[in-house]
């Protein structure tokens, strides 16, 4: 199923849209739910998840109440884009816990990342620490959030399915 949408029929895509909302919804509640009976429900869970479209479940932490609420946003200029240094640059980066998200970009830089750190204090040592280090990194530029205006982690058109 990897990349196709059209695979998925309405109740694949009722159980992702209400998994999404509710990842420990019984499996009773979720056949009610999307209007088939428990064992049909269950075997297409489990191939929804063989099939790596569901590739896991965990618990959503509210990272404010931990003290983590300075969160940055880093664009990353790379010295060098061949496919090696991107790997090199995607495996070093990986190792580094206060990076929420990175992705590759088309544009005038290279990697945008979101950190989350508790303070300036300690965005600016991970900075200078450990993003500035990465393998083939030339330069940053980073934009502090003010504030989360969204953060979800719905699949967009998945939450209008249900």
């Amino acid at each position: 199923m990897q990349d196709d949408w059209g695979a998925l029929d309405r109740f694949d895509r009722k159980i992702l849209a209400i998994l999404a909302e509710d990842g420990r919804i019984s499996i009773a509640d979720l056949a009610r739910r999307i209007g088939l009976s428990k064992s049909p429900t269950q075997a297409r869970l489990r191939r929804l998840e063989s099939d790596g479209v569901i590739t896991g479940y965990r618990a959503l932490i509210d990272p404010i109440r931990l003290g983590l609420d300075h969160v940055a946003f880093v664009e990353v200029r790379l010295n060098d884009t061949r496919e090696a240094a991107l790997a090199a640059f995607n495996a070093a980066v990986a190792k580094i816990g206060e990076i929420e998200q990175v992705h590759l970009i088309a544009g005038n830089f290279d990697y945008l990342m979101k950190v989350r750190t508790r303070s300036m204090t300690e965005y600016r040592i991970v900075l200078a620490e450990k993003i500035s280090t990465l393998p083939h990194v030339s330069g940053t530029s980073t934009y502090v959030a003010m504030q989360a205006v969204k953060e979800d982690a719905s699949l967009g058109p998945l939450g209008n399915v249900a």
